[in-house]
């Protein structure tokens, strides 16, 4: 579909976009013959996007999935290389520290993103699995934190919110050893939504925009400020307390709080106008 723009998107190599349905963006990442590994200038691309995505106000959802048989294998292992072995390079500096980048799987941005594991989610491609808000997974997926595998370590914010959604045990499993994990087995332990078959994890990530999608902007943003409020820190009273001063005070302010309301009390559907928080 064509979408009614405000903004234009950032120019984009690595990632596709499309429009699958109304207030949706389907980001696909796109290298293929690289199993979708992220160069630091990848990371910068991804940084741009997603800061267009959370300012475009026809965007509601956005969808996040890979080209070929990988949805990401994470960091460019090769660029890594490249640049600890520079003279005069800082020890350890990852494909990440490019001025200006922001992983995925350490942004919190404000609108949901769905997760389309479409195969190899590895390494910083799982810390991108793991922020997201939901998660959909063919049945031909895997997925690891393998860098102790490599000599590195999972640095972009998936080894405190692994713990927060499976626990410690189970965390520390999986970023201890490097195993592969299947797909049935991250649902069980809460990391997966859905299981599908490969050829409908697309289709079923969209179905979830949708449903989305149809709610009111204002209301999702806040409701999803709430959920990442309560995640991301430890006290229940103060994340509370947070989203209250924040984007439930803006919420009250905006339009289609009005509308929600109205459209209840006339028994017929809301019709949303673009979100202002």
């Amino acid at each position: 579909m064509q979408p009614d723009l405000l903004y234009q998107p950032p120019s984009t190599s690595f990632l596709k976009l499309s429009y699958p349905a109304p207030h949706v963006v389907l980001v696909t990442m796109s290298r293929p013959e690289k199993l979708n590994c992220t160069t630091g200038a990848n990371i910068v691309e991804m940084t741009e996007v997603f800061r267009w995505i959370d300012d475009e106000p026809w965007i509601r959802v956005s969808i996040l999935t890979g080209a070929g048989r990988a949805f990401s294998t994470g960091a460019d292992l090769k660029e890594w290389q490249a640049k600890t072995s520079a003279p005069n390079s800082r020890p350890g500096a990852g494909p990440g520290d490019v001025p200006g980048a922001l992983p995925v799987s350490n942004r919190l941005g404000k609108k949901p993103v769905i997760a389309a594991v479409n195969g190899l989610a590895l390494g910083g491609g799982f810390e991108n699995v793991i922020n997201c808000d939901i998660v959909v997974a063919a049945d031909t997926a895997s997925f690891g934190l393998v860098e102790v595998k490599r000599g590195v370590a999972a640095y972009a914010g998936a080894l405190p919110r692994l713990i927060r959604t499976i626990g410690l045990q189970r965390a520390s499993e999986l970023a201890l050893t490097g195993e592969y994990i299947t797909p049935e087995q991250a649902e069980r332990w809460g990391l997966v939504n859905r299981t599908v078959p490969h050829a409908r994890v697309v289709e079923e990530a969209i179905r979830f925009a949708k449903m989305i999608a149809d709610n009111s902007p204002d209301s999702v943003i806040c409701t999803r400020a709430g959920l990442r409020q309560g995640w991301e820190t430890a006290s229940v009273v103060e994340a509370t307390a947070v989203t209250s001063r924040r984007e439930w005070a803006d919420l009250q302010r905006a339009d289609n709080i009005k509308e929600g309301l109205k459209a209840f009390r006339e028994k017929r559907p809301a019709v949303w106008t673009a979100a202002k928080l």
